[in-house]
């Protein structure tokens, strides 16, 4: 097998050469286009969640020797989570490479964040088998490098604290809503604000909503402080 030019592309922005590029092949194909002589990427899905679960556990312990597994434990949970893939996914263009169904093409499938989460556990994984664990911890620790060092803020959950910042002056939960949405297909900024009964609002933009509800509440949370 050989990989087209848009692949080639890709490998070079994750930063690993395959000896085998079906690997890679196979990491991108999504099953709605899947065949016998033609398999999807579920496979190296579940290989790809527990090679980065090892890198992140890892990399958590290096970077804090003294921190109790109830510091790590939400940290961890912010560099494997889905959101976290699928971000990492977009600044790699992983979107624009995918081999969709034309049923998947047509719904926007190279922007859905489940199916860019699941590719790019799938190419964890094709690294993993083409080269070993040394080669896949490389290629994530150069893509999560930033995000590990800012996780301690990105662990904690500011959606939830605004909820019973709320709940304690006995006010509705925070209400959250989709005001604007930017760019590309493959990589979307979504805007988003917050909203509480009293009156006070808050925006944020992200690459996903999930994300931008976060920095939307902690916004708030900050000017209410």
């Amino acid at each position: 097998m050989k990989l087209s030019a848009e692949q080639t592309a890709f490998a070079a922005r994750l930063g690993h050469d395959f000896a085998d590029p079906g690997l890679l092949i196979r990491a991108l194909t999504h099953g709605s286009i899947a065949s016998q002589t033609r398999p999807d990427n579920q496979r190296l899905e579940f290989l790809g969640d527990r090679v980065l679960g090892l890198v992140m556990a890892e990399a958590l312990l290096q970077a804090d020797p003294d921190a109790p597994e109830g510091q790590l434990a939400p940290r961890f949970n912010a560099l494997v989570r889905k959101e976290t893939c699928a971000d990492v996914a977009r600044e790699v263009a992983l979107g624009a490479v995918l081999r969709l169904g034309r049923s998947e093409m047509l719904s926007g499938g190279r922007r859905k964040e489940a199916l860019l989460a699941d590719a790019m556990e799938a190419v964890i994984a094709a690294v993993y088998r083409d080269a070993g664990f040394a080669a896949a911890r490389a290629v994530i620790l150069r893509l999560w490098g930033s995000r590990i060092k800012t996780v301690e803020a990105d662990s904690r959950d500011a959606k939830t604290s605004l909820q019973e910042w709320a709940q304690g002056r006995k006010l509705p939960p925070p209400s959250y809503s989709e005001i604007a949405r930017e760019g590309p297909d493959h990589a979307p900024v979504f805007t988003i604000e917050v909203r509480l009964k009293t009156g006070e609002t808050a925006q944020a933009k992200a690459p996903n909503k999930r994300t931008a509800e976060q920095q939307a509440a902690q916004a708030l949370l900050d000017r209410l402080a």
